[in-house]
């Protein structure tokens, strides 16, 4: 064990904090319109230490992240993504999710996949490899990942980047096409980058604080 490095900001700094990272956070959007500018390599490494910050299960980290930014590998994620999407539109979900992503007005074609300067392919490892090859168990791997995923996502915003958390499900084309071990699962494909100048976003609200919050 080993002394908390931690100092105790007096309730003004505390609330004032807080409030500041609230409203950075509250002017995120999911953008589907990226620029194809880079950004740099740097930036895209220090969001994903920050998301290498999250708890995880007996503190097994049980996370790959692999940054695509090589146009014909994009290309065949795309190629991959829509395939599936095709199916998703085309009868595997229902009437209803289709209605209710109609704000969105998105469909089978993921052009961003390719415009996008790099995609964030967030891997789920179900058991870890000791340095003599042997398994290692990993707990709580989909909460871990997903803790992961959010700082990953809101490291993004608060260094000015844009992203879009897609799930083309089934979405073990990524795999395949990355060439990842056995005890990797895709979890999360992630276009980053800065929106394209004129980006639109769907015209919708979210929940007041109130709405879901508990005091009890």
């Amino acid at each position: 064990m080993v002394p908390l490095d931690y100092r105790r900001p007096e309730p003004e700094e505390s609330l004032t904090r807080a409030r500041e990272f609230a409203d950075r956070m509250n002017r995120r959007r999911t953008v589907r319109q990226f620029s194809d500018d880079p950004v740099d390599p740097e930036v895209l490494r220090a969001v994903i230490r920050t998301a290498g910050t999250a708890p995880s299960g007996a503190h097994r980290q049980p996370w790959t992240f692999v940054v695509v930014t090589d146009p014909e590998l994009k290309r065949e994620i795309r190629e991959g993504a829509e395939e599936e999407e095709r199916k998703n539109y085309g009868g595997r979900m229902s009437r209803e999710w289709i209605e209710d992503l109609a704000v969105f007005r998105t469909d089978a074609v993921k052009e961003y996949l390719e415009v996008a300067p790099a995609l964030i392919v967030v891997f789920a490892q179900s058991y870890g490899l000791g340095p003599d090859g042997r398994r290692v168990k990993h707990y709580y791997v989909q909460e871990s990942v997903g803790i992961a995923c959010g700082l990953l996502i809101a490291a993004a915003h608060n260094a000015g980047l844009a992203t879009l958390t897609h799930t083309p499900s089934p979405m073990r084309f990524l795999s395949q096409i990355l060439d990842r071990p056995e005890n990797e699962r895709p979890y999360l494909l992630i276009p980053i980058g800065y929106p394209a100048d004129g980006a639109m976003v769907p015209d919708i609200e979210r929940k007041e604080v109130g709405d879901f919050l508990v005091w009890r």
